[in-house]
């Protein structure tokens, strides 16, 4: 059974808080549903302090963002974005259109279409999360989406210049400086200056995910997403130092951020809990770093490792680094996870920042279901078929009776009507009975 030395606030709690936060995100889209361009500017004020003339921005300020960015830091964008581009590309191969005939005269496919507008939020009020426009906008490219808008918030009361260079070198079409439940709201509900989208991608605060989940339906989304979150599964093949970096690493996206270690060494745990406390008395970021560790932190020892990884697998935490004296154990057993990072060498700032996967990926358990933003997100699997007379007879004849089984008379007689036009068949199949209430 896992012992935990450490524990975060209560679910009450966090219930709690989750219920703040889905009022005031209700109150907003119904106000920019409601009132358009004239809410969303009131919001921006309010939360941003940022009333520009136009939200959208224009080419000659997207032009001056690029003569702001340094070769060098334009170099290391260009590099990120490659090696996701690249690896949305080999991804995006792996997905092909089929047809085949199944039986005589029935020809049946799939194709994969792309969405035909996106819109990407990339965060930027209180980290200028440069990367979130490659994970966003360069995928969305490299699936074959016609229209991409982005919205990234003021930095300091301005466009972020490398945020904007990102979103332009990634393909980005729109690019708008507006943050907050006001930037995705206005996307997908539409205004008087934004037109809507299809979909909506890019991680963001408690309010912009909340957000995105009551926007789910009217458009669609990458995936229900909250918080940061990060496991850290480890043994005693490596130290409290490194643990500790790493728990520190993610916990710093926010105050709300769950960092986890998971070990089967108490000594580990231990070791692991005084070195976090060491590394936050020189951490830059201690203040959020800290707040999350003490509110959302916990430590987990476990009997053994098939204890770890089911331990591992109930969380269905959102980045799970291995640092085992076996990580290929972990990734040949485990089910539920957005992304796994083995081995001491990777970590999950490398997954954040350049690798080449994507960094928008589950967390609140819903790894058990589902995977994280790729370029598979973008494309429709739509089905298609196509019969000859024949088939259609030969396949009727099934559809007429099974039909007649579940009382639908309607759909009986899309089946018999064809019987008749191309079989020459009197049908006297079973009856739709009286009465039938479907």
């Amino acid at each position: 059974m896992p012992r935990y030395l450490k524990t975060g606030i209560s679910d009450d709690a966090k219930a709690d808080a989750d219920a703040k936060v889905r009022r005031t995100v209700e109150d907003i889209l119904v106000a920019i549903e409601a009132r358009g361009d004239a809410a969303v500017r009131e919001y921006s004020e309010r939360f941003d302090g940022w009333t520009p003339d136009a939200f959208r921005l224009s080419r000659a300020v997207i032009d001056a963002c690029h003569e702001r960015v340094g070769a060098r830091e334009r170099s290391d964008i260009e590099f990120a974005q490659a090696r996701i581009r690249d690896f949305a590309q080999i991804q995006k191969k792996a997905l092909r259109d089929v047809e085949c005939e199944t039986m005589p005269g029935v020809v049946l496919g799939h194709r994969n279409i792309p969405v035909n507008s996106v819109g990407c939020y990339v965060p930027g009020g209180k980290y200028p999360l440069i990367a979130s426009a490659h994970m966003s906008v360069v995928t969305a490219k490299a699936a074959g989406v016609k229209r991409i808008a982005t919205c990234a918030p003021p930095y300091r009361g301005e466009p972020h210049p490398a945020i904007v260079v990102a979103q332009d070198l990634g393909g980005a079409d729109e690019i708008y400086c507006l943050g907050g439940v006001q930037a995705v709201g206005a996307m997908a509900l539409g205004t008087e200056s934004i037109d809507p989208v299809d979909m909506l991608v890019g991680p963001g605060n408690m309010f912009v995910a909340e957000a995105k989940r009551q926007l789910f339906g009217r458009v669609g989304i990458d995936l229900f997403a909250g918080p940061t979150e990060t496991l850290v599964i480890a043994d005693e093949t490596v130290d409290g130092e490194l643990c500790a970096a790493d728990l520190l690493g993610q916990a710093e996206h926010g105050p709300t951020s769950p960092a986890i270690l998971l070990t089967d060494s108490e000594k580990l745990a231990w070791e692991t809990m005084a070195e976090v406390e060491r590394q936050l008395e020189t951490l830059a970021t201690a203040e959020v770093a800290g707040q999350a560790w003490r509110d959302y932190g916990q430590v987990i020892v476990c009997e053994d490792v098939d204890e770890m990884v089911a331990t591992a697998d109930d969380l269905a935490a959102e980045h799970v680094q291995v640092m085992t004296g076996d990580p290929q154990y972990f990734l040949d057993n485990m089910t539920n996870y957005g992304a796994l990072f083995l081995g001491p060498e990777t970590n999950v700032s490398y997954g954040d920042k350049v690798i080449g996967t994507n960094h928008t990926l589950p967390t609140r358990r819903a790894a058990r279901y589902t995977g994280g933003l790729w370029v598979g997100k973008f494309i429709k699997t739509c089905t298609y078929q196509r019969i000859t007379e024949d088939a259609s007879v030969r396949l009727g004849e099934y559809c007429s009776r099974l039909c007649a089984m579940e009382h639908f008379a309607g759909h009986k007689e899309q089946a018999d009507i064809r019987l008749r036009r191309y079989g020459g068949q009197d049908v006297r199949g079973l009856d739709v009975l009286p009465g039938a209430d479907g």
